[in-house]
C-alpha cells in the first residue's frame, strides 16, 4: 500500500478498530436514559466517561458543564495555527429508554456485534456518531504529522436531547463565549442509505400549540339548546377544516411570509436521489400521498412548511349516544417551519387567525410550547463543500444532498453563535433510532471516522482560501 495520506488514515483506523469498538461498547453499557429520573446517575456517569475518554484522546481541555437537568460535556483542542478556523462538533450522550421486553433480540445495554452490525441502544443515536470523532482526529494527526488538529476543534455533547433539550439553549447562551465557532458540525443525523451517501443541508423548525375552546358552562341538552347556542366541538372542526385550502396550502394569513424558496438547483439535487414513493408509503404505513400542490413528496417533507392536526377532541367519547352540546373542545396543532420563517411571527399569525374565526359565545385559550427555529446551509458554503469532499474521499463515490424534515437543537447553535450548521452523519434508516434493536453498520461507522480524518485539513485549507 502506498504511503499516501488516505492510506495512512485507513491503516491507522484498521489498526485501532478493535480498541475503538471496545471503548464504544463500554460507553454503550451505561444506560444514560435522560427521560427516566432513575437513570440520572447513569447520565452523569456517561458524561464523566466521555470527558475522561476525550482527555485520553488528546483534548487538553475537557469539562463537564452542569445544567438545571442533565450535564453536558465540553472539550477543546486548539490548533496552534493563528488563522485556523474554529469548528464546534455537536452531539448528545443521552439515549432513549430501552428494555428487552420491548422487542429487543439482545440486551439493549449489552452491545453485541452480529453480521457487521453493532446492536445497542445509542449505537447510532447518538453515541456511535459522537465517538467516531475521537478516532477520526487521531487518524488526522497520524496522516498529517501534526500534534494538534488543523482547526481549533471544540465538542459539545449534551445530556438531554432525547428529553427535548429543555435546558440546551440556556446553556448555549450562558457559555456562548466558550462555544464561539466559525462553523458547527452536527453528528446526530443520517444518510439516505448504505449505497447512497448523502449530506443533509437543513432542518425544519417547529412550533406547536394547544387550543382550548369553551362554550356552555356545562354539557347541555342538544334538544333543548342545540342549534341556538355555539358548539365548541363544531368550532374546533371548522378551525381544522379551514386550516388548508383545496390545494393543501396553509390558509393562515402571513404563514409563508419571508420563507426561503427552493432553488431550481436544489430541486435537481433532490431528484437525483433514488426515491421510491411506493416504498416510502410502506414506511409511512400509509396508502396515498397528499400535500401541497406543485411540490414533490421530498420537497413537502424537507423544504415546505406544514400545519398538522396532532389531536382533536371534545364532547362525549363513550359507547352509545349522548345528545349534548359539549361545554368544551380542544385541538393540538404543530407547524413545521423552513428557513426564513420565525416561530414568534408564526405564533402571532396563528393567534390572530384563531381569534378571527372563533364566534361570539366561545372563549378560547392558546398555549404554545417551546419552539425550534429552522436552519439551512447554502449549497455553495465552503464548509459544506469541505464536508462533501471529505465524505467523497471516504466513500469513494459522489455525495448527494438531502434535508431533514424533523427538528432539533442545532438551530439554537446557529441562532446564538451566528455560525452555519453542517450535518455529518453516517446512520441509515434501518438503524432503528428509538426502536427495538437499534444498531449501527460498522462499515459506515468507520467511514464516519475516515471522513472526519480528512475533514479538518480540508476545512482549514479551504476556509483560508475563501
Amino acid at each position: 500500500m502506498s504511503d499516501t495520506p488516505d492510506s495512512v488514515v485507513r491503516t491507522y483506523i484498521d489498526t485501532h478498530r478493535a480498541a475503538f469498538l471496545g471503548d464504544l461498547a463500554d460507553w454503550l453499557r451505561i444506560p444514560s436514559v435522560s427521560a427516566q429520573p432513575d437513570h440520572a446517575a447513569d447520565v452523569r456517569r456517561s458524561a464523566e466517561w466521555l470527558a475522561a475518554k476525550l482527555k485520553e484522546t488528546g483534548f487538553p481541555v475537557t469539562e463537564i458543564w452542569p445544567t438545571a437537568g442533565a450535564p453536558a460535556v465540553f472539550a477543546e483542542w486548539p490548533s496552534g495555527d493563528p488563522d485556523a478556523p474554529t469548528v464546534l462538533v455537536y452531539g448528545h450522550h443521552d439515549v432513549q429508554p430501552a428494555a428487552r421486553e420491548d422487542g429487543w433480540h439482545t440486551d439493549p445495554f449489552e452491545p453485541e456485534i452480529i453480521g457487521g452490525r453493532l446492536y445497542a441502544r445509542g449505537a447510532a443515536d447518538d453515541k456511535g456518531q459522537v465517538f467516531f470523532h475521537t478516532l477520526g482526529v487521531r487518524a488526522h494527526l497520524a496522516a498529517t504529522g501534526r500534534t494538534a488538529p488543523a482547526v481549533n476543534l471544540k465538542l459539545l455533547v449534551e445530556g438531554e436531547e432525547e428529553s427535548g433539550s429543555p435546558h440546551f439553549r440556556a446553556l448555549v447562551e450562558e457559555r456562548a463565549d466558550r462555544l464561539a465557532a466559525d462553523a458547527v458540525i452536527v453528528s446526530d443525523t443520517g444518510m439516505w442509505s448504505e449505497d447512497t451517501p448523502t449530506v443533509c443541508t437543513g432542518m425544519r423548525g417547529v412550533a406547536d400549540c394547544e387550543i382550548e375552546l369553551y362554550g356552555p358552562d356545562q354539557d347541555i341538552h342538544s334538544g333543548s339548546f342545540g342549534g341556538a347556542v355555539p358548539n365548541p366541538a363544531t368550532v374546533a372542526a371548522r378551525l381544522v377544516a379551514a386550516l388548508h385550502d383545496e390545494n393543501e396550502h396553509v390558509t393562515i394569513p402571513g404563514f409563508y411570509d419571508g420563507m426561503v424558496e427552493l432553488t431550481d438547483r436544489e430541486r435537481e439535487l433532490f431528484a437525483e436521489l433514488p426515491f421510491d414513493e411506493a416504498e416510502w408509503l410502506r414506511t409511512a404505513k400509509s396508502r396515498a400521498t397528499l400535500g401541497e400542490a406543485g411540490h414533490t413528496t421530498l420537497e413537502r417533507v424537507w423544504a415546505r412548511p406544514t400545519a398538522e392536526v396532532n389531536g382533536i377532541g371534545g364532547g362525549y367519547q363513550g359507547p352509545g349516544g349522548k345528545t349534548i352540546v359539549p361545554s368544551s373542545a380542544h385541538l393540538k396543532l404543530s407547524f413545521r417551519l423552513v428557513a426564513g420563517q420565525h416561530p414568534d411571527k408564526i405564533e402571532q399569525s396563528v393567534r390572530d387567525w384563531v381569534a378571527s374565526r372563533v364566534p361570539a359565545g366561545i372563549r378560547h385559550e392558546i398555549t404554545f410550547g417551546a419552539a425550534t427555529r429552522p436552519c439551512l446551509t447554502p449549497l455553495d458554503h465552503p464548509a459544506l463543500q469541505s464536508v462533501v469532499r471529505a465524505m467523497g474521499r471516504a466513500f469513494g463515490q459522489k455525495i448527494l444532498f438531502t434535508r431533514e424534515g424533523g427538528s432539533g437543537p442545532a438551530a439554537d447553535l446557529q441562532d446564538v453563535l451566528g455560525a452555519p450548521v453542517l450535518f455529518l452523519g453516517i446512520s441509515v434508516p434501518s438503524d432503528g433510532w428509538h426502536a427495538p434493536n437499534e444498531k449501527v453498520e460498522l462499515d459506515l461507522l468507520l467511514k464516519g471516522v475516515e471522513t472526519t480524518a480528512y475533514l479538518w485539513g480540508d476545512l482549514a485549507a479551504h476556509w483560508r482560501a475563501s
